[in-house]
This record gives structure tokens, sequence and C-alpha cells, in this order.
């Protein structure tokens, strides 16, 4: 599977040039309109593994007191929890998010964390590591219900020095990413998809920018794989030029299954 995802995520990473093409060959595109401000919160947990049994119960926990209410009232628009399936010595094992359309609604929610207690529950005080990062996108969309045992893929890149503006880079890339998750979207291979920036950010680099994509199972990933391989064998020079925007063409890719809901 994590082959299948490398592709897929540099696929479509790869499938994002087209902008740099299409301007490059004089081909005018129409640029995507861009959403109001989703800002989403992670928040990293690395767990022992005899504590790993524990942790849908304390995520069933917290959802039915803090995260549901929240999204039933408009506080929020989406949120969920995640397994980390691919471990690495430094990395986590599960994570919980929640996303807002507005910094208040994402911090309502942290401050329900934090004065019902839950962030001090005997799961969480077990935990080894922890950490917290905020990520804003202009370009995403999702389908309204709950999945479990779904998919969420992410592919960060960091943009080169040339490119100074990320934003402006990231409107470049939208107007071809755009279309294309919107097609997987309205199919069903994808539930959600996100093109985001780090608001609060966990490194130095403000170059950084990631594809987040999730599907409702790993067949999803089969189909989705061969729409992208399809529209990158149309232009071969897509992976040259988007190796010339970024510092590595090898992104971090992280592997979760996820329970999600979406307003």
């Amino acid at each position: 599977m994590n082959r299948s995802v490398c592709r897929v995520i540099v696929g479509v990473a790869g499938l994002a040039v087209l902008g740099m093409t299409a301007t490059l060959a004089g081909v005018r595109t129409d640029a995507v309109k861009e959403k109001p401000r989703l800002y989403r919160y992670d928040s990293y947990w690395v767990f022992p593994r005899t504590h790993w049994g524990d942790v849908d119960k304390d995520n069933a926990a917290g959802n039915q007191k803090i995260l549901a209410p929240a999204l039933a009232d408009g506080t929020l628009v989406g949120y969920g929890d995640a397994e980390n399936l691919m471990h690495s010595a430094e990395g986590f094992t599960h994570a919980n998010w929640w996303q807002a359309n507005s910094w208040a609604g994402v911090m309502k929610v942290l401050e329900g964390f934090h004065k019902g207690g839950g962030s001090s529950s005997p799961l969480l005080v077990s935990a080894t590591k922890h950490w917290d990062q905020v990520f804003v996108s202009r370009f995403y969309n999702w389908k309204a219900g709950s999945w479990k045992g779904a998919y969420r893929y992410t592919a960060t890149y960091e943009l080169k020095p040339e490119w100074p503006d990320p934003n402006a880079a990231i409107q470049t890339l939208s107007t071809f990413d755009v279309p294309l998750f919107e097609k997987l979207l309205a199919d069903g291979t994808i539930v959600e998809y996100e093109i985001d920036r780090e608001l609060i950010r966990e490194t130095d680099s403000p170059a950084k920018f990631v594809y987040l994509v999730v599907t409702p199972s790993a067949e999803d990933l089969d189909k989705m794989t061969v729409v992208v391989r399809a529209a990158v064998s149309e232009n071969p020079l897509l992976g040259p030029v988007f190796a010339s925007m970024t510092v590595n063409q090898t992104p971090q890719i992280d592997i979760l299954q996820v329970n999600a809901t979406y307003k």
C-alpha cells in the first residue's frame, strides 16, 4: 500500500505543475476561485503500545461531549481521529483534528477540552510525546457525512526560494489540482481534499504546502491512481517542472486510518 500511496500523492502533486507547464506553453487557463479560510487544528500523540486499545474509547468520549455538539451548532464543519499505519521512530501513533471557518471556532473547541478536563485524562497523560499544528486552506471541499475506517493521505512539499510567495504558488497549483479533486469528489472516490499551508508552524519554513486527501477505502485509492496516472501520462513535462518548483520532489507522506465527520 505504501508504494501505491506514494505514487498517487506524487502524481497528484505532479498534476499541479500543469499551471507552470501551461504558462510555459502560452496556454491560457481560468483561475480557481479562493474559498473563505478553512482552519484545521491537528493534535498529534505518541502513546505506548499497551494503551492503543484505549484510544478509541477516549476519542468516542470526546466526540460525544465536545466535537459532535460543536458540529451540530455550526462551530465546526468537520472533525476526526486517526491512527498512523506507518510508524517511525520519531513519528506519532495517533491524531485528532477539527476544522472550522473561523479561528474563534477552532479555539472554542480547544478551550472546551481544557475546561472539561479532557486534556488531562489518564490516557493523554500517558503520552510520551505530543504536539499541535494549525493549517489554513483556501482550496478545499468535502462530502457531508461520516466515514469510519477511511484513509487520510498527506504529502508535504517545500517550495524553492525562487518562489517567495507561497500563496501565489498555491493559487497557480490550484488551477489544475482543484478540478481534478472535484471530479474525484463528485464520483465518490474521495470524500475530502485540501491544499494547506501551516498557519502556526512546526518548522521555520513558511514555504511548505500540504496536499490532503481522504478516501473512503483502500480500493478508492486504486481508482484515484488510475485517474492521476492518466493525467500525468498526457504531459511528460509535469515531473521536471514540479521538480523545478520544490526543494525535494519526494514529499513527507503520512498514511492514516481515520474516522471522519463533515457537516
